[in-house]
């Protein structure tokens, strides 16, 4: 664990979580197997919160989650959406075979930021951030030579 690294484990209303934070990212695994409506509307008040620190990337494990609601997978779409207008990265990580079935068969599995592992959602966290911080420079570069 890094020195940044930060560990916390909370139960809530509808779900339990353990929350790791790292120097670039806040890991979330999601405990339950059942990722209901309900769950999925107390994980985005969670998650939501993460926009608004300085840490803002959030990566979702989801190892143990065996079903996913279909209003469950539009919220994710919708998390997933918000943290890019916002510049900040969401990828969600070590889904089941269920999970990513249910996620095709609504046609949003190819929309979403998904990887089979934490350690290469780390490494998409670290290229949007290069991007963003690319993007950024080339605003500014941009801007002065503009007048």
């Amino acid at each position: 664990m890094s020195i940044y690294a930060h560990l916390l484990n909370l139960k809530l209303n509808y779900m339990e979580v353990k929350i790791d934070t790292k120097e670039k990212f806040h890991v979330i695994t999601l405990i339950d197997s059942n990722l209901s409506d309900n769950v999925a509307a107390e994980l985005a008040a969670l998650v939501n919160k993460y926009l608004q620190n300085t840490i803002k990337n959030v990566v979702l494990k989801l190892p143990n989650t065996l079903t996913i609601d279909e209003k469950a997978c539009e919220e994710l779409t919708g998390l997933q959406q918000k943290f890019y207008e916002n510049n900040a990265s969401f990828v969600i990580c070590e889904l089941q075979p269920s999970i990513e079935n249910k996620l095709d068969e609504l046609e949003i599995l190819e929309t979403m930021n998904i990887t089979p592992t934490e350690s290469e959602a780390w490494d998409i966290v670290q290229m949007e951030e290069i991007e963003r911080e690319l993007m950024d420079n080339d605003d500014v570069e941009f801007n002065s030579h503009g007048e």
